[in-house]
C-alpha cells in the first residue's frame, strides 16, 4: 500500500513520485503485476511512517516509470478499482494490507443525473480558470462513453478539498457520488463568483 495525502479515483491517470527506500522496495516487489494499493492519510505525513490511514483505497496500475539520476522514481498510475481496507499488516519494509474489492452497488446510473452533473462539473471549472489563469485547465475534456467510467471521470474533474475526495470515493452507490458531486459545484461555484466579485484569488482547494 502507498499512504497519499490525495485520493486516486478509478480512471483517474496520476504522477507520483516515489523516493523513500521502503516504496522503492514496493515498486521492486510489485514489478510482475505493475499494481499497487493507495489510500487516504488522514493525519500524519506521507514521508517517514507513522500516519493514520483510511479504511477505503483504490488499486493502481503501473502505466510507466522514469527513474533518476538521484535515486527517485517517477511513475504515472491509473487507478482501476476500489479496495476496502480489513487488516493493515506490519509496516515492515512497507506498509501491507488485507484487503478485499470493494464493488459498486449494482444500479444503473440515471442519464438525467449523469448529465446535469457533467454540465455542473464543466461550469465549475470553467469559472475555475478564470480565478486561476495560470492554471491548466481542460474545461471540454474528453468523456468515456461507458456511464461508469464517466462518472468516477467526473470524480477525477471535479475542484473539492481531499475531504470531499473521500466522501465521494466512499459512497457505493453511483448516483449518489453523482448527487454529491453536484452538491460540491453548487457549493464551490457560489465560493468562486464571491472571489470573483471582490477579486480575492485564493488555492483552489481549500
Amino acid at each position: 500500500m502507498f499512504p497519499l495525502g490525495m485520493v486516486v479515483f478509478p480512471h483517474q491517470v496520476v504522477g507520483l513520485c516515489v523516493f523513500e527506500p521502503r516504496y522503492r522496495q514496493m515498486l521492486s516487489d510489485v514489478a510482475q503485476e505493475d499494481q499497487f494499493g493507495t489510500c487516504l492519510i488522514e493525519r500524519g505525513s506521507e514521508v517517514g511512517g507513522y500516519d493514520q490511514r483510511t479504511s477505503v483505497g483504490t488499486v493502481v496500475q503501473i502505466l510507466g516509470a522514469h527513474h533518476l539520476i538521484d535515486g527517485k522514481t517517477l511513475i504515472m498510475v491509473e487507478g482501476i478499482s476500489c479496495v476496502e481496507v480489513s487488516t493493515w499488516l506490519n509496516d515492515d519494509p512497507y506498509p501491507r494490507a488485507l484487503v478485499s474489492e470493494r464493488c459498486c452497488d449494482d444500479v444503473a446510473i440515471e442519464p438525467a443525473l449523469l448529465k446535469s452533473t457533467q454540465s455542473a462539473v464543466r461550469a465549475l471549472r470553467n469559472l475555475q480558470s478564470e480565478l486561476f489563469a495560470d492554471q491548466c485547465l481542460q474545461i471540454n475534456c474528453e468523456m468515456d462513453v461507458d456511464p461508469w467510467v464517466r462518472s468516477w471521470q467526473l470524480c477525477s474533474m471535479t475542484p473539492m478539498s481531499v475531504l470531499d475526495q473521500f466522501k465521494v470515493l466512499s459512497l457505493s452507490d453511483p448516483n449518489d457520488r453523482l448527487r454529491l458531486l453536484a452538491e460540491i459545484c453548487c457549493e464551490r461555484y457560489g465560493d468562486y463568483q464571491r472571489m470573483l466579485a471582490t477579486d480575492i484569488s485564493a488555492p483552489p482547494f481549500v
